[in-house]
């Protein structure tokens, strides 16, 4: 049996093209990606709430990521991920403190509060700019928390923000905002990222760069790529899915290049009159 390692020699591939798990600096960077990421960058020096929707599968993870590793890049950078946006009250106060490496008391919220913004007044005072927190599917997160957090973060009576927050989530994370409990946080996002699904050439350009930063452009014939970008119904994730089984399948098939035969060989649907033969025989 093949291992991973032989398989990536195989098809002369530095890594996997079609994983989850795709290197960040071997993501697309498109336009839109890029302006989000400068504009905050740019939103650490004053703080405040940046915002990244978008349905399953059209990139907002990916989008993260490349975000996060810009801001790594930035001087007395301070970066933290809130990876249980569903959690109480008391766990998000004990996760805020893992992050910005402070102690808390969860069932003093007054002094976790006070603790937490003396840190990020620190961090603002000798860096000049402000630590960001990142929260992924962040629609999951209940509207007692959100407020919590736009509150912990601002100062000055509401003239000053002592963090920055980027809010990643599908389209009920905006409906959310829509609220009379939430409104007050929607008014104050300052830098959107809508993502939508993507055109086909957009699609086929995406997976061209994907294999040529893997290392091998030509694993896949123009044919296929078109075919594949046409079907994937414009989501990134449909794409990067059907073409991780055409690999697996290539591999089975000891097949040096992905072609539209093996895609139709994959893919393909049985006709009903070939169902009923086969239930006759």
């Amino acid at each position: 049996m093949m291992t991973a390692r032989n398989v990536l020699a195989r098809y002369g591939l530095k890594h996997n093209p079609f994983s989850p798990e795709i290197p960040t600096e071997a993501c697309l960077v498109t336009a839109q990606i890029d302006s989000f990421c400068w504009r905050v960058e740019n939103l650490t020096r004053q703080g405040g709430f940046a915002l990244i929707t978008g349905e399953t599968g059209t990139g907002k993870s990916v989008a993260m990521r490349i975000l996060a590793d810009r801001l790594a890049t930035l001087r007395d950078a301070t970066v933290g991920v809130l990876t249980r946006p569903q959690s109480s009250l008391a766990d998000f106060y004990r996760e805020l403190g893992d992050i910005f490496l402070v102690q808390l008391t969860p069932h003093n919220r007054w002094a976790g509060a006070k603790v937490l913004r003396e840190r990020w007044q620190r961090h603002i005072e000798a860096a000049l700019i402000r630590a960001v927190l990142l929260v992924d599917e962040a629609q999951e997160m209940a509207p007692a928390l959100l407020n919590e957090l736009r509150l912990l973060s601002s100062a000055n009576l509401d003239s000053r923000s002592l963090l920055t927050v980027v809010l990643c989530g599908d389209h009920r994370l905006p409906e959310k905002f829509e609220s009379p409990e939430l409104l007050a946080l929607g008014t104050r996002i300052r830098v959107r990222l809508p993502l939508g699904y993507a055109a086909p050439e957009d699609l086929q350009r995406f997976l061209q760069h994907v294999l040529r930063e893997a290392g091998n452009p030509h694993l896949m014939t123009a044919e296929l790529l078109a075919t594949l970008s046409e079907h994937a119904a414009g989501n990134l994730r449909i794409l990067m899915s059907m073409a991780a089984e055409l690999l697996d399948a290539a591999i089975r098939r000891e097949q040096d290049q992905l072609d539209e035969k093996l895609y139709l060989e994959v893919f393909s649907v049985p006709t009903k009159s070939a169902k009923t033969r086969g239930r006759a025989r």
